[in-house]
């Protein structure tokens, strides 16, 4: 395989990981790694940690550099990202996955363009058992997620709701309803229900709980499959990145494997 340019599009935590981390491991695989964040500090900054990287100025720009993208920033960016990529014949990895939700025609795209899209998975497990339960049909997908109340704050659902969660001192139900919903409401902390619904049965079909306490010390994630090959329970428990705690260390983790997977020629699992 020839080497490949990386363009990085979001420079905060897992894109910031997934740099440092690409020039650590993926050396002999790529040419350099091609930056770019609406907050030039975070990229400038980041550049300065890096031995073979450059800055370009736009999303636009770092498409045109790059032969593999990863988006790291927002759903709204993933979707201009993949629009671009696919203009312009480039593989795309996106990590907010919630961005294809409603938009899961460049899936089918990027599979007639003959494309890589990368979709990680994330802060969860179980999408390869997922994937083989499709096969012979599935009939349930249950989602509960468990976090720490800082881990949410912010969210504008919460707002709209009247939910202080400096006030919440037990255990407590904030949200239950689809993934659709889901993702909607928390745009920035539950990308994994939009993975588990890309995979499965949907993001309408998708049930998602979100349970929230100040005893919680990491984000833990359980899914709950029921199908015509039987069940499957998965149960993931995440330390918080510990620069962010929005965002489970994990999910950083599986960003850099499937990198990895990208340049590898053998497949190990589904």
């Amino acid at each position: 395989m020839d080497k490949k340019t990386i363009g990085i599009i979001g420079c905060g935590v897992i894109g910031a990981f997934l740099a440092k981390e690409t020039e650590k491991r993926l050396f002999p695989f790529i040419n350099g790694i091609v930056l770019f964040d609406l907050d030039k500090t975070r990229s400038e900054g980041l550049a300065g940690t890096l031995k073979h990287s450059e800055l370009a100025p736009s999303v636009e720009e770092v498409i045109k550099r790059s032969d593999l993208v990863v988006e790291a920033a927002t759903g709204e960016a993933a979707r201009e990202v993949l629009d671009i990529a696919l203009s312009q014949k480039k593989d795309v990895m996106i990590m907010s996955v919630g961005g294809l939700l409603g938009n899961v025609h460049f899936i089918d795209k990027f599979r007639e363009a003959r494309l890589s899209l990368i979709l990680p998975s994330g802060a969860i497990a179980g999408i390869d058992g997922l994937k083989s339960f499709k096969v012979a049909g599935i009939q349930e997908v249950n989602l509960t997620t468990r976090k720490s109340p800082k881990s949410i704050a912010g969210s504008a659902y919460l707002l709209e709701k009247g939910i202080n969660v400096d006030c919440i001192k037990e255990e407590t139900i904030i949200f239950e309803g689809n993934a659709k919903e889901a993702v909607k409401a928390f745009p920035k902390n539950i990308n994994v229900s939009a993975l588990l619904s890309i995979a499965g049965i949907g993001s309408e079909k998708t049930k998602v709980k979100i349970i929230v306490s100040p005893e919680y010390t990491k984000n833990t994630h359980e899914i709950e499959i029921t199908g015509l090959s039987g069940k499957l329970t998965v149960r993931a428990e995440n330390v918080p990145s510990p620069d962010n705690p929005k965002t489970s260390y994990l999910a950083a983790l599986s960003a850099v494997r499937a990198l990895e997977g990208y340049f590898d020629t053998v497949r190990i699992g589904t």
